[in-house]
């Protein structure tokens, strides 16, 4: 595929649309198999208890460790990402994470687990803001929430398969097999990621060239753009605290209608796939519509998240706190699973939209460390502990407090959105040589 240079308007393509399309797609399909290595753990989580004797707290570790590099590494990979190429990095990132996921299969103990999902983290580091920034790049801005959404849908429907094959595949063949179903064809994607186009990187200065530069200013530089950018610092809060909120559904569900409604591993695994399921429905649903409140007032955008969070954790205190286990208390699960993805798109487009496209990918990475590190990682590990300190129906009622501290983050960055966007309006970008 041959790209030429070419100045583009802002809200044109950049390359063509069966080219901008065929970069999505692959990325998107990149992505589902991210979190299905990431997340086909969490449907095994009754075998490993009664083969190691295993207790929650150390269950929700193996989910959190994978965030915890993500959020460690996110930044310096993004940052060279920026530098050298988007797509060079995914092809690696890709690999590394699925050679890790097959590794799992082959793990003997808690330690060579723990250390194999680890390295999963490792090879994930950075690929949803490195994926996003590309996306972003060559499509309109005005699709931005809903093609973010829906990229990010991917990781929802990811989960989805990754626990729902991870229940079954168990159930006939043994927890180690689910790895090696879900690691090979992820490696395979990453090997033909090298065909996507790419745009050049923007300097923040491109009257000099790179060889006149002082070295050691890039670091610097980043700094200096994500302190004058408060938004994109106020989001990074509200999306970490609404990720404790979804890192506790999904990462405990399968335990959950395994315990207290006592369905089969298998049935629990593929009900609460289901929830997951509309979760990425709600991402898509939720993104679209926002995009176009976002038509009449731009920070509509964020006020709108804010309210959705605000509206999860109320449904869920209320269907773990107020309703016994059964098919009612499942119904309201449902509904707060179609809302609490909802910052998926939107707060990912908001990054990019207050971002200069020379660190895009590297911005795009604080938000993904503060969602990963300050919420991922710490929601399922939390929900674990508190259920070991009382039991599991109760930490999933306390966990969606998270919630409304989100929201009143999201509030505080919608004040400084239109703002922050218009330092950067005018910007362009050119194709990938």
């Amino acid at each position: 595929m041959e790209l030429h240079p070419s100045t583009v308007q802002r809200d044109d393509y950049l390359v063509s649309r069966r080219q901008a399309w065929f970069a999505f797609a692959m990325t998107f399909a990149l992505m589902l198999f991210d979190y299905m290595d990431r997340q086909v753990i969490v449907s095994l989580f009754p075998h490993l208890k009664a083969a190691w004797k295993l207790s929650d707290k150390e269950l929700g570790a193996l989910v959190s460790v994978i965030s915890m590099v993500v959020a460690v590494g996110g930044i310096p990979v993004a940052a060279v990402a920026d530098r050298f190429s988007r797509v060079r990095s995914i092809v690696v990132m890709g690999t590394v994470w699925s050679l890790a996921c097959i590794a799992c299969m082959f793990a003997r103990n808690y330690g060579q687990l723990f250390v194999a999902r680890a390295a999963i983290g490792a090879g994930e580091t950075g690929y949803g803001a490195v994926g996003g920034a590309l996306i972003s790049g060559l499509f309109p801005t005005r699709l931005r929430s809903v093609l973010m959404g829906a990229f990010f849908a991917a990781a929802s429907l990811g989960s989805v398969l990754g626990v729902l094959l991870g229940g079954v595949i168990a159930a006939r063949y043994g927890w180690q097999a689910a790895f090696g179903v879900v690691g090979v064809p992820g490696l395979v994607l990453a090997l033909a990621y090298r065909w996507v186009p790419d745009y050049r990187t923007v300097g923040w200065q491109p009257e000099a060239a790179p060889s006149a530069r002082p070295p050691g200013r890039f670091p610097a530089r980043i700094l200096s753009t994500l302190r004058a950018t408060p938004t994109l610092l106020w989001c990074c809060l509200g999306a970490a605290l609404q990720c404790n909120v979804i890192a506790s559904i999904w990462g405990w569900m399968p335990s959950y209608l395994n315990r207290y409604l006592g369905l089969p591993t298998d049935q629990a695994a593929i009900q609460a796939a289901g929830i997951v399921l509309v979760g990425a429905l709600g991402t898509l649903f939720w993104s679209a519509l926002i995009d176009r409140l976002a038509l009449r007032r731009a920070r509509a955008k964020i006020e709108a998240v804010a309210l959705l969070c605000a509206l999860t954790a109320m449904v869920f205190v209320l269907a773990f706190a107020a309703l016994p286990p059964g098919p009612a208390q499942v119904r309201l699960i449902l509904v707060g699973g179609f809302l609490m993805t909802s910052l998926s798109g939107p707060i990912t487009a908001v990054a990019y939209d207050v971002l200069h496209p020379g660190v895009r990918s590297t911005g795009a990475a604080v938000l993904s460390l503060a969602q990963n590190l300050f919420g991922l990682a710490t929601g399922a590990f939390l929900t674990g502990l508190i259920s070991d300190l009382k039991d599991l129906q109760f930490a999933l009622a306390v966990m969606p407090g998270f919630g409304l501290l989100a929201a009143l983050a999201l509030l505080q960055a919608s004040r400084s959105y239109e703002a922050d966007c218009g330092r950067v309006a005018g910007v362009r970008l050119q194709v990938q040589d």
